[in-house]
């Protein structure tokens, strides 16, 4: 199934976005339905120059095309522009999305809770990579965390290589039918 990957590329996911990207360009060298999108403040297009054979200059390309690295983060106006210009024809109902955040967000709840029940309608599956879950006393108190949960299907660590090991098992697996609004799930 294709593949949509959402990559917050903030301030505060710094120590990841980048590991995560050179993963996506492995990925992108293999895998023809994947698409790649950063957002911090605003939202870029990324997959185009993950195409480039040598990862050094893909992320050298990005890093000029990209205004916002290592800035803010508003999750909810970037999911509505995906969701506005992307979202139909990159998602179909038949996509699935992996969002890479801390769910750490600038902007007002209720737009991003909006913002992700229109992307959960839209796709098929939606897991949430969230780094803070490496924590074990990791708690959803902040608001953007806790309007993205009751949206997604899974909720899983991403902060070291066994983790994205575990996420490529769990994407070669046939997922089961998603319930409307149903919990999102957790990797111990």
């Amino acid at each position: 199934l294709p593949l949509v990957l959402l990559l917050d590329i903030s301030g505060s996911m710094s120590a990841y976005s980048r590991a995560v990207l050179y993963f996506c360009h492995a990925l992108l060298q293999s895998r023809e339905r994947l698409q790649v999108f950063l957002f911090g403040t605003r939202l870029t297009y990324a997959t185009r120059a993950l195409r480039e054979r040598d990862p050094d200059i893909a992320l050298a390309q990005l890093a000029a095309q990209v205004a916002d690295w290592s800035g803010g983060t508003r999750i909810g106006a970037t999911l509505a522009e995906f969701n506005r210009r992307w979202a139909r024809r990159m998602l179909g109902g038949r996509a699935t999305v992996l969002m890479v955040t801390d769910g750490l967000d600038h902007d007002a709840t209720a737009a991003l809770d909006d913002e992700m029940a229109r992307l959960h309608r839209f796709a098929h599956r939606v897991i949430w990579l969230n780094p803070l879950l490496r924590y074990r006393d990791f708690a959803p108190k902040a608001r953007g965390v806790q309007a993205m949960l009751p949206h997604v299907d899974a909720h899983y660590p991403v902060h070291n290589l066994d983790c994205l090991d575990a996420l490529g098992r769990s994407l070669r697996e046939a997922p089961p039918p998603r319930a409307p609004h149903q919990g999102a799930t957790r990797w111990s």
